[in-house]
């Protein structure tokens, strides 16, 4: 590699085993600069003019990690590997018919087969012990099915692909709701996905109510319209259905139950999906249930998300002393030509489907976001926990969306509007009102290359290739500790691994000076505070934030409840915790504690 990351040994590693550029067994990139040079190249090969001078502007971006691609970027763009730059997708709508299930898990093993993870909403599916129509049996629910999708992404995980990732959504008023709640209570079972439950806000109504709450499935159409028939708008379907009461349950006993699973094995995750589509920039046409696997982008049918972020610690100036500070006009700076340089993404990708190409490139959807908040709020002396660490937060996040917006602007008067765009009820859009003047009027004028900028994505194995910053939005987990590495032929190894602010404060300083107060790890932030980091920061972000609160081990269930309700009330798109639990262990480990079993949902989650 090259003195960019002798300073920690895991980054050669990580580099090596996930980017560095192979074929057919000759090494290509000889260091991680030939990797810079080699993305930057290809990515601005869709340039119709100045093709080298954006091959240079995007080679410095990358360079010294100031900019992290999503992973599937930095390990295919520029090689002869027939593989996808996009990190995740939604896959289509799963019809109700064996032909269709296994329709949908073939698209998913070959998009999973060319590096990318999926998403699914398993609501279409009809419930566990209604007659399967036509074929006079008995349907065994959307959970069985999942079983199915579990089994393929761990023998494609068999053969040394990448690591699989899936998410699972099922709707909170489907009739299998507290069998997919409790799906992972068996520490054997599911362990390639992660679950959610869309949360509806006439659910959360219901919860504070005390009210019942009705599970339901559509009628299928032959079926008698008999029994208490209601009006949905149901996953896959563009119009409201009728809908079969199929059973009665208290909502807040739904939810407690809920909570209960989450608490005791850390799923499902809760996706407010009601506040996502009502604030989606394409509100005028797409509905969405789920999310790609980390929750950060919530995506139509066939979606795709394209990825990256913008390291903080590299803006951080004189750090560990009074005189620090962060440069806001670089982030800002960065962030235009970062901008650019994903919008390429589109052009120079390849995608597992045709369907997906198309859907992708209707919308052209990016998700600019930041790594290394943690780590650059104590380079400044700034806790993560404390109200300048949320106004700061804030403030970067608003520097990084108005750059993204404004560069998308002039791209899109260059190069053309994203297709779906319409002007008035975009410009209607709840978000897109919320931006400065001078960009709606941009947008007005001439129209957006993009229809959504920003997302904030966990950034494990980028993270640890940078020199190990904080992982996105996260606090800094501890000082010291264990991580789990995949090597190239699917197997693990442990490797131990420390922080990139406190290696550098250690270096600067020696080993026995104090660490500063700003020095937090996230098992000592209240939960709350992580929910107000979130907050500040979503205000600014189009898509969603993958955050994990960690809780501990001894913490009061009711008061694990209301962390839920908070993270409504603050209106936050979603909300994911962690509490140490019999099933998933401790997920990292500090000092020289024996590591656990991984499973997809982990603080350690990733898209790269």
């Amino acid at each position: 590699m090259t003195e960019e990351n002798a300073s920690n040994g895991i980054s050669s590693r990580i580099w090596d085993i996930r980017y560095r550029y192979r074929q057919a067994g000759k090494i290509i990139d000889q260091s991680v600069t030939d990797t810079w040079h080699r993305v930057a190249y290809a990515l601005a090969g869709t340039e119709a003019h100045d093709r080298g001078v954006w091959e240079q502007r995007f080679h410095d971006i990358l360079a010294g990690f100031r900019f992290l691609p999503g992973g599937r970027i930095l390990a295919g763009a520029g090689t002869s590997h027939k593989v996808t730059l996009f990190n995740c997708f939604v896959m289509g709508a799963v019809e109700d018919s064996l032909d269709g299930i296994f329709e949908a898990l073939k698209e998913g093993a070959l998009t999973m087969q060319h590096g990318g993870g999926v998403g699914y909403d398993f609501s279409t599916l009809r419930p566990s012990g209604e007659p399967a129509s036509g074929v006079g049996a008995i349907a065994s629910g959307p959970v069985s099915f999942m079983h199915i999708w579990d089994s393929m992404c761990a023998t494609l995980l068999s053969t040394g692909a990448r690591r699989g990732a899936m998410m699972a959504t099922l709707r909170c008023d489907h009739p299998d709701i507290e069998i997919f709640i409790a799906a992972k209570h068996d520490p054997s079972v599911l362990r390639h996905f992660n679950l959610s439950v869309l949360v509806s806000d006439d659910f959360i109504r219901a919860v504070r109510q005390d009210e019942e709450w009705l599970l339901v499935f559509p009628l299928s159409g032959n079926e008698a319209a008999s029994g208490q028939i209601v009006e949905r708008r149901w996953s896959g379907s563009d119009e409201p259905r009728r809908c079969r009461v199929r059973r009665k349950v208290r909502a807040r006993e739904l939810w407690g139950g809920i909570m209960r699973a989450t608490y005791d094995y850390a799923e499902p995750g809760v996706i407010f999906i009601d506040r996502i589509n009502r604030m989606n920039n394409l509100w005028y046409c797409e509905q969405i249930s789920a999310t790609n696997p980390c929750g950060e982008i919530p995506l139509p049918y066939y979606g795709a998300c394209n990825l990256g972020a913008i390291n903080l610690t590299q803006f951080v100036r004189a750090p560990f002393t009074p005189d620090a500070t962060l440069d806001l006009d670089g982030i800002a700076e960065i962030a235009a030509t970062a901008t650019r340089l994903l919008d390429n993404v589109y052009d120079a990708s390849r995608f597992p489907l045709e369907r997906q190409a198309r859907v992708a490139r209707a919308s052209r959807r990016l998700g600019l976001g930041l790594t290394g908040l943690a780590d650059a709020l104590a380079m400044l002396g700034i806790r993560y926990d404390s109200a300048e660490s949320f106004e700061l937060g804030g403030e970067i996040m608003r520097r990084i969306c108005h750059s993204a917006y404004r560069t998308s602007i002039g791209l899109a008067r260059e190069k053309g509007a994203f297709p779906e765009f319409q002007a008035d009820p975009y410009l209607s859009g709840e978000f897109i009102r919320s931006l400065p003047r001078d960009i709606v009027e941009g947008i007005g004028r001439d129209g957006l290359r993009n229809s959504h900028l920003t997302a904030i994505a966990p950034t494990g194995t980028i993270s640890l290739l940078a020199n190990n910053v904080s992982s996105g939005v996260e606090p800094i987990f501890d000082f010291e500790f264990t991580r789990r590495i995949r090597e190239a032929d699917g197997s693990f190894s442990e490797a131990r691994v420390s922080d990139y602010a406190y290696r550098q404060f250690r270096l600067r300083y020696g080993e026995n000076v104090p660490l500063p107060e700003a020095f937090v790890r996230a098992g000592e932030i209240a939960p709350e505070m992580h929910l107000e980091m979130q907050a500040a920061l979503q205000q600014y972000v189009d898509s969603s934030i993958s955050k994990t609160i960690n809780v501990p081990r001894d913490y009061d269930f009711d008061a694990f409840r209301s962390i839920y309700e908070k993270a409504y009330a603050k209106g936050l798109k979603g909300c994911t915790t962690f509490r140490p639990n019999p099933v998933t262990g401790e997920v990292l480990v500090a000092e020289e504690t024996a590591m656990p079993e991984k499973q997809c949902c982990s603080i350690e989650r990733e898209p790269d």
